[in-house]
Formats: C-alpha cells, sequence, structure tokens
C-alpha cells in the first residue's frame, strides 16, 4: 500500500489541510478535528482503498485504518504542519460539542498517545511473569530488577507523560507541564510526605498546609494540574511586562500552578481516585460479576464511538491504586476474543474468498488485541457477528466478573497479553482469564455460525472462444446480473497473486486480475465514468454504470516517478466506454527507471458484490473480457 498516497486522498476528502485543526492517531484510527465537518465527503471516504470505516464522535472525526494506520498518519501531519495548527485551532468548533463529547475528546486526547508506552510497559510485566513463573529467572537477579525497573518506569512516571499529552490537548507549554509531574515526583517530595506521615506534622507551603499524598502512577491529578496551568499561563503572559516576559512568564506560571496543584488540585486528584477505587472494591464485594458483564457486551459499541477511551483510564487507575483491575482489561479480553471468534465464523461459513481472507486477516488481529479491523470490516457490516460478539463478549465477562479475575499489568486485551494475569494468585488469574476468553469464543462462534446467512449465488467462469468472449455459466441456481471488466491494455493477463506488492496480490484492496501491457496505450475497462485521475497519472479509478469501483495501476511503485513517463487523456467526470484511450505511457522508459510495468486492475468495492469470477491467464487483447462482477 502507498501511505502517502491514501494520506493525500484522505486529506483531500476531509476537506484539505485548510479545515483540519487538529489530527491524532490510536492503535487503528486518524481522529481528526475539522472546523467543518459537512465539508468532508464521508461516503467517497468509507469506499476508499485502505479505509475500513468512518466515525464521527465527540467533537472527533475517525477514519478507520487498521493496523498501518502509523505509516498514513505520518505524511497527512508533514502536509497539515500540525505543530502550527495545534496552537492557531480556534474555539468555535469546541463551542458546537457537548460537555459529554468535549469530555470524551479531551481524555482520548490526553490518553491516545501515550498506549504505546503503556502497552510496552504491560507486555514487559507479561514477560516477566512468564519468566519467573517458569523459573527460568528469579526475582532477586539482576535480570529481573533491571527488566522491571523498566517496565515501572511508564507507570512511575506515568504523571510526566499524561503531562505532555495534556498539554498538547489544553494547548499549554508541555515542557512546563512536565515539570508539574516533576514536581509531584520528586524524591524530595516524596521523603517529605513519608516523613510527615510518620512525625505527624504538616508539610507547609507559604505556610499553607500540604496534604501528604503520594502521586506515582496517577492519573487525575497531573490532568487537573496541567488544565489548570493552561488557565495561568496566558494571564501570566499578559502581565508580564515585555522587556522581561521571557523570564517572568514561566516563573509566574510554574509557581502558581505548582503551589495551587500541591494545595489542592493534588490532593482532589487523588482523593477522586481513591473514591474510584473504592467504588470498584465495593462492586467487587457485592456484584462482583455485573460492571464485567455489561463492558463484555458493549465494549463493541463503545469502539464504534470511540468513547471506550473514557473506560480505559478506569482500568489504569485501578492497576494504579490496587495493584491490579477487575473490570475494564477481564471485561475488555472477553470482548476482544469474542469480536475475533464472530469474524472466523464468518470465514469458515461465506463462499466469497474475498471476504473469507478479510475475515481471517481480521480475526487474527481482533484476538490479539486490536478489533477495528475486525467491527469495520465484518461484523457491522454483516450485522449478526456484531450481535454474536456482543453475547460472547456478556458471556465471558459474567465468569471473569464472577470469578473477580484480577489483571496485573494491562496491554491490549487479547492472547498476547494472557500472561498479564499471573500475579498475587500465581496461575489463577491467568486460568480464570483463559477460560474466560474460551466461553466469550465459543459462545460467539458458536452464535455467529448459526446466525450468519449467505445467499447461494450462481458459479461462473469465463472462457475465451475464438476471438469472441462469452460467459459459461455451470451450475446455476439463482439467476444473477453480471457486471464486465475488461482489460486495460493489450499484452499478458496474470493471477492478481503473482503480483510482487502484497497489498495487490493479498487482495486486499480488492479481487482483481493484472495485465503485463505490450502497447503504450491504455484503455477504460468499463463503460461508466473516470471517478479519480492521481495526479502523479500513475491510476485512474473508474465508476461502471452499474456502481463496481475499478482501479486500474500502472505498473508498481511508480507513483515515485511524480508523472514522468505518463500522460493522462482523460480528467476526473470523463464519460467513457470499454476501449476508450485514458492514458499514455512511456513503457520503456518506466522499466529504465527500475519500476515494474505489471498493471492491478482492482475491483476496490468487491466487498459489495457476490463475488467476482476472474479470467484465466493468458495472452490478452485490450478492451477483452477479464472479469465477471456478480451482483
Amino acid at each position: 500500500m502507498n501511505y502517502q498516497e491514501l494520506g493525500t486522498k484522505i486529506l483531500s476528502l476531509v476537506g484539505g489541510k485548510e479545515n483540519v485543526t487538529g489530527l491524532t492517531h490510536c492503535a487503528t484510527r486518524l481522529r481528526f478535528i475539522l472546523k467543518d465537518d459537512t465539508k468532508a465527503k464521508t461516503d467517497v471516504l468509507k469506499n476508499t482503498p485502505g479505509v475500513l470505516g468512518v466515525v464521527k464522535n465527540g467533537g472527533q472525526y475517525q477514519v478507520i485504518i487498521g493496523n498501518d494506520v502509523n505509516h498514513v498518519y505520518k505524511p497527512i501531519a508533514e502536509v497539515c504542519d500540525l505543530a502550527n495548527t495545534e496552537t492557531k485551532k480556534g474555539q468555535e468548533p469546541e463551542e458546537k460539542k457537548s460537555l459529554g463529547e468535549r469530555f470524551i475528546a479531551t481524555i482520548t486526547g490526553i490518553f491516545t498517545p501515550i498506549l504505546p508506552a503503556i502497552t510496552a510497559a504491560g507486555m514487559l510485566k507479561a514477560v516477566l511473569a512468564v519468566l519467573t513463573a517458569f523459573k527460568l529467572i528469579n526475582t532477586s537477579s539482576d535480570t529481573y530488577q533491571v527488566i522491571n525497573f523498566m517496565a515501572d518506569a511508564a507507570f512511575y512516571f506515568l504523571p510526566i507523560l499524561l503531562a505532555n499529552s495534556a498539554a498538547k490537548k489544553f494547548n499549554c507549554n508541555p515542557y512546563m507541564a512536565m515539570m508539574l509531574g516533576g514536581i509531584l515526583l520528586h524524591p524530595n517530595f516524596v521523603n517529605m510526605v513519608a516523613a510527615s506521615k510518620e512525625s505527624g506534622e504538616a508539610i507547609r507551603l507559604f505556610f499553607v498546609p500540604i496534604y501528604n499524598a503520594s502521586y506515582s502512577s496517577s492519573v487525575i491529578p497531573i490532568i487537573l494540574s496541567v488544565w489548570f496551568m493552561s488557565l495561568v499561563e496566558p494571564i501570566a503572559d499578559k502581565v508580564s511586562p515585555k522587556a522581561i516576559k521571557f523570564f517572568t512568564k514561566p516563573l509566574l506560571t510554574i509557581l502558581v500552578s505548582g503551589a495551587i496543584t500541591l494545595w489542592a488540585l493534588g490532593p482532589i486528584g487523588y482523593i477522586v481516585a481513591s473514591w474510584i477505587a473504592n467504588g470498584v472494591n465495593l462492586l467487587n464485594t457485592y456484584v462482583s460479576w455485573l460492571v464485567p458483564l455489561v463492558l463484555g457486551g458493549t465494549f463493541p459499541l463503545l469502539v464504534m464511538t470511540g468513547t471506550h477511551y473514557g473506560i480505559i483510564p478506569i482500568g489504569i487507575n485501578n492497576r494504579m491504586t490496587t495493584g491490579y483491575d477487575t473490570i475494564v482489561y477481564p471485561a475488555n479480553l472477553s470482548s476482544n476474543i469474542a469480536q475475533g471468534a464472530a469474524t472466523f465464523a464468518v470465514a469458515i461459513k461465506t463462499k466469497s474468498q474475498e471476504i473469507k481472507q478479510l475475515a481471517t486477516s481480521a480475526g487474527i488481529t481482533a484476538v490479539c488485541g486490536i478489533t477495528e479491523p475486525a467491527l469495520y470490516g465484518i461484523n457491522m457490516r454483516f450485522k449478526t457477528p456484531l450481535i454474536s460478539a456482543c453475547i460472547g463478549g456478556a458471556a465471558g465477562g459474567l465468569y471473569v466478573g464472577l470469578l473477580k479475575v484480577k489483571n496485573y499489568a494491562g496491554g491490549s486485551p487479547g492472547l498476547m497479553t494472557l500472561p498479564g494475569y499471573i500475579g498475587g494468585n500465581g496461575f489463577t488469574d491467568l486460568i480464570h482469564a483463559c477460560i474466560g476468553a474460551a466461553i466469550a469464543f465459543v459462545v460467539s462462534f458458536a452464535t455467529s455460525y448459526m446466525l450468519y446467512k449467505e445467499q447461494e449465488e450462481p458459479t461462473k467462469h469465463l472462457k475465451e472462444t475464438d476471438g469472441t468472449n462469452e460467459e459459461v455459466t455451470k451450475r446455476t441456481t439463482v439467476k444473477s446480473e453480471t457486471i464486465t471488466v475488461c482489460s486495460p491494455a493489450t499484452g499478458e493477463l496474470v493471477s492478481i497473486s503473482k503480483v510482487s506488492d502484497p497489498t495487490f496480490a493479498q487482495e486486499i484492496m480488492g479481487r482483481g486480475m493484472a495485465v503485463i501491457p505490450k502497447e503504450e496505450t491504455i484503455v477504460s475497462p468499463i463503460n461508466g465514468t473516470v471517478q479519480m485521475v492521481f495526479d502523479t497519472k500513475h491510476a485512474i479509478g473508474f465508476l461502471s454504470e452499474e456502481g463496481a469501483e475499478v482501479l486500474v495501476h500502472v505498473g508498481l511503485d511508480t507513483v515515485n516517478l511524480n508523472g514522468q513517463y505518463f500522460e493522462a487523456l482523460v480528467k476526473d467526470g470523463d464519460s467513457v466506454q470499454v476501449g476508450t484511450p485514458v492514458l499514455k505511457v512511456d513503457l520503456k522508459g518506466i522499466q529504465k527507471a527500475g519500476y515494474e510495468i505489471v498493471t492491478p486492475v482492482i475491483v476496490t468495492n468487491s466487498a459489495d458484490y457476490a463475488d467476482v469470477i476472474v479470467g484465466e491467464e493468458r495472452k490478452i487483447q485490450k478492451a477483452e473480457a477479464i472479469m465477471k462482477v456478480v451482483c
């Protein structure tokens, strides 16, 4: 997949860089903040190859990409110059949001950037748990101690990590925000708190007592503190004399913010976190099954709207205050496994090779902890797998809730992070976590397999005859319409699986064939319109009269030629017929530049059709049928 090309197309479809006031990304989504949502072409985006779905929630315009999201994010961020737009964005979009939307957007913006660090720490803890459980290392060894403090670093210094992302969200100086985090974690302050607890005498700042609290691994205090600093900083800027503003602005900002943090905001955050922890303990004592049951069944719906990021901090807070989490992560584990199982059931039952391949890949990703490809690619699309995943997730959540299964390490809930359940109870929590995951898998898989229905379609193939093309139908059970896709060039027709680019070979962009052209004129493969001529002219998208979207991509990685050796003969919106010349290509020039000339012809919206039947490998003439799309 050409990430630069996909990023450029996404940016244009959301209204261009002028419409983007902010952009972050999580494990699978680009999260835009747009000046005007109406400028975004949502329907076109949803059908763009490489885009799994689009969600508008919490004041964000979310484009679901999948595991490659980071590669797509980078070119967009470079074009938008987000370092500048972050501080220039106006307040108008915020005013249009409800309080709930603004809260979710804030929490998401703060926690999303630090998730890789938290995941890394959780995985290190999981590795340690496995090594010690099988007695490969002991807890007194240097190796254990070093890896342990490496993992603890992200948790202990969590306030500093959060300070950086919170500062970017609240539009204040990130380095002074991190300084606030450092104030809460400074060894001298920690020692003073310990001594104060022993002596019973309060620490005082300007004669005002400071609450005795430890802020390592805390979440709420630093968020409140940075929010307050974002209010203080502009006031400090305003009152500071211009000649000495460089000195007085940071002085006033840190002195006021630091004092208020130690006097009030830190203690408030600490107390609120304690209340949450006590509430969790209360739930575990009387109705331990309730919250995991509800979360296990509704997590897919939360992910659909992006509001799951409002739940994750509770799990982190539970683990930081009590040492483990019995609510969020165990329930999320059941939900993720259930989504993967529902998708696997579709992969086994479907007769469509395109859906089978997508469902298999998405299912593997889901059981490993990343569910968006399964959710948007299969479960939401066919509805019954989504219902099945909710049922299976609730069943698994009920079990882990009843057994009060504890998660000690965090990470993205899935098979890879199961060692995070090895802890205070030895293997007990791990065993019950595995049983809960198995229940979620079996219930979801069985339900999805029973509910998923696929209409029987005719089995067809293409046959070449003497100078003509005819469609031969065998074992036809249902009469169906078809759309013919023709060769864009004279040459050799080859299977798409033989193309060296895995994006095409694995049919990630859709089903298709490939042509090795012998002539330099590329023609339209369908009757319809030109949907898009890429700026680099190496590829053209077509829309057939019946609605099939066909991409002709001349050569591999030829986008790097920036239009050299290509001459477009049509423009966006032009009407074309099969055989209409659309492109002139210097094949020898492309090959001399070191690029392959094999030309994939892809039905990019293959998933919208019952099947795409491809022809046999052979010598081919331009405008000769190579595929049939079964409606």
